[in-house]
């Protein structure tokens, strides 16, 4: 007796074998290039907070009045493919209930547009394609993907370079579980403007080029580990003006301590966050033991029937037929 193998038991085992090939295909090739910083992202983030902001028609500052922060980031889509990075146009504007709504962003206590050009895996800064101004650090705006457990060098575009977020364990926003990091940054100086001397308590000089200041009372940010995707964020910033050499604050020109995302920001941020590390999990972890396990059982089902196939006789004989022929008699 010979065995033969059946086509359904070579296509099972085919079957389970492609699938076995595909799993870390699946884990190791497809999914880390999924994760990829998009290159025609259009979002909105609104912080809102209290603290005290410099009046221009009363020339003085004031204290306790509502501060909207709106951050707009806009990719440029044929800049990205030409270039092959990652370009997000970023306009932030500082509002107070005096400017909003308002027609111009212009109008607003402050507005500072620019460019950050980042590589599409890893978020690293990448300085072409008209970057403004020349960003450093590991994040800005967003984390690299799958975030670890350690300090960050953090872009705060106020300042002009980066700052040190260290990790501080996980926190919930909106019900969802993200890792948060802190930081802060002591008075520093920043650049300088010129303004009347009795601004800065030179009233003889009529202008004064002063120096401006820049701190922060802390950071908090708390990020999606998957993505690196921002899920709420607070600032506490602070900026004054000093006079030429001056070691003392002579005009607050914006302080703080809270400034955070709205309700509806983190919300639509942790809406985001669900859906891209939910398709990170899907091509990463999901499909992959999906397909090994399933590739397993059809390899060894189909391998066990190959290896059984069917019983044949090796050299049939054929069955002799009957002799229908009748011998004729003769008288």
């Amino acid at each position: 007796m010979r065995r033969t193998t059946s086509p359904f038991s070579l296509i099972l085992l085919g079957l389970g074998t492609f699938l076995l090939v595909l799993a870390p295909l699946l884990a190791w090739y497809v999914e880390p290039r999924a994760a990829v910083n998009p290159i025609d992202i259009d979002t909105t983030a609104v912080y809102t907070g209290r603290g005290s902001v410099f009046d221009t028609d009363r020339v003085e500052t004031v204290p306790d009045r509502r501060i909207t922060v709106t951050q707009r980031v806009r990719g440029n889509v044929e800049d990205s493919e030409r270039s092959g990075t990652t370009v997000w146009d970023v306009t932030t504007t500082v509002d107070t209930d005096k400017s909003l709504p308002a027609a111009d962003p212009h109008d607003a206590l402050d507005f500072v547009p620019h460019r950050w050009v980042m590589d599409r895996r890893t978020t690293r800064p990448v300085h072409c394609c008209g970057e403004k101004p020349y960003i450093e650090g590991e994040a800005y705006l967003k984390f690299p993907f799958d975030v670890q457990k350690r300090s960050y060098q953090w872009w705060d575009n106020s300042l002009g370079d980066t700052v040190v977020l260290r990790y501080r364990g996980t926190a919930k926003i909106q019900g969802y579980t993200g890792y948060r990091f802190t930081g802060a940054v002591p008075p520093r100086r920043t650049g300088t403007r010129m303004v009347p001397g009795s601004l800065v308590d030179q009233p003889n000089r009529p202008q004064v080029l002063a120096e401006e200041w820049y701190s922060n009372h802390g950071f908090e940010l708390v990020v999606d580990q998957a993505t690196g995707r921002v899920i709420y964020a607070r600032t506490g910033p602070r900026r004054t003006l000093r006079a030429p050499g001056g070691t003392k604050d002579a005009v607050v020109l914006l302080d703080s301590r809270k400034v955070a995302f709205t309700t509806g920001t983190q919300k639509e941020a942790v809406r985001q966050a669900k859906r891209g590390s939910g398709q990170l999990r899907l091509v990463g972890t999901t499909l992959p033991i999906g397909a090994a396990a399933a590739g397993f059982v059809l390899a060894v089902v189909g391998g066990v029937l190959v290896a059984r196939g069917r019983k044949e006789p090796e050299n049939p004989v054929p069955a002799e037929r009957p002799d229908t022929h009748q011998p004729t008699l003769t008288k």
